[in-house]
């Protein structure tokens, strides 16, 4: 049997103990169809254009093995968080999702969309049937945030209230397609759209903040930054850490496990030590970082949480 964890794996519940919470939640955690997780993974492999940079994964075990690690860390809700490339793959991808959601019980039904004709039926249908949250990728997916084929599906994510976990920023590498300017814009014809922007924006973080600090339904997601492998190209200016302690309510706690270079505590250890950078982001607001602000956007889990971590 494969062991759960290598031997120099860290471990993960002291943190979210020490802090009296019930456990993490991660609302950035990707599980695809394994045809398609290879595909994502070949590319990282590969360090193309896309990516820019080495990127050795570390958490590559099958599906199973990969929510029973997230278990053991004390992760108690998380995401899947496809997202489609191209045309036609949408709904497949939703589909699959779906039945993944229905079978891990601390997953969030997660769906994508990508401007094509019929977009908005299928998105229509996600939210009538309960999805929970949505994922786009516009580097990877090369298109705009404001296409117009997207406008009656995000008048119908607006209407529902159901966050969106938008990867608009232009880290790693940014293309025709990332910026902040695209969810400005997307935001003056949409403004009640929960928004979550991933990696905080990276490297565009004060422009992704000022979205956040006046745009009521905008939040940011911590994935990936504050690690040593973020850090090196993209440092969080210490300038912005007292706005991002007075944000506190409206970040939430990301990793991109299972595609990650490092092992899972680097994201938790890199959020400990900004109290030692600034004295707002202390024990008070990793609590809501790491669960309570998570819990109130899509609700915590419906049973007590398990000991197994």
């Amino acid at each position: 049997m494969t062991a759960l964890f290598a031997p120099d794996e860290p471990e993960v519940a002291p943190v979210w103990r020490a802090l009296g919470l019930p456990g993490l939640f991660d609302v950035h955690v990707h599980f695809l169809p394994q045809s398609i997780q290879d595909k994502v993974w070949a590319v990282f492999d590969q360090a193309g254009p896309k990516i820019g940079r080495d990127w050795p994964i570390r958490y590559r075990e099958a599906h199973a093995h990969r929510v029973a690690q997230l278990r053991a860390f004390g992760v108690r809700r998380f995401s899947a968080l496809p997202y489609a490339h191209r045309p036609g793959v949408a709904t497949w991808l939703n589909d699959w999702a779906r039945d993944f959601a229905a079978e891990v019980e601390e997953c969030l039904w997660s769906a994508t969309f990508y401007p094509e004709e019929g977009v908005a039926d299928y998105v229509r249908a996600s939210i009538e049937a309960g999805v929970e949250v949505f994922k786009l990728h516009t580097q990877v997916g090369e298109f705009a945030l404001d296409d117009p084929l997207l406008d009656e599906a995000w008048g119908l994510v607006e209407d529902a209230g159901v966050p969106v976990v938008t990867h608009v920023g232009s880290g790693p590498v940014g293309n025709a397609f990332t910026g902040p300017a695209y969810l400005r814009r997307l935001l003056e014809r949409h403004p009640r759209l929960p928004v979550v922007v991933a990696h905080m924006g990276a490297p565009e973080y004060a422009e992704f903040l000022a979205l956040a600090e006046t745009h009521e339904h905008v939040r940011l997601d911590t994935t990936m930054v504050f690690t040593d492998f973020f850090d090196g190209d993209a440092p969080y200016p210490d300038d912005l850490l007292p706005r991002l302690a007075d944000l506190g309510d409206k970040v939430l706690l990301g990793s991109d496990f299972p595609t990650i270079p490092y092992p899972y505590r680097e994201q938790l250890d890199g959020l400990l030590a900004l109290g030692e950078r600034h004295p707002g982001l202390g024990e008070d607001w990793l609590r809501r970082v790491l669960w309570h602000n998570g819990a109130e956007l899509f609700g915590a889990p419906a049973t007590p949480p398990g000991t197994s971590a």
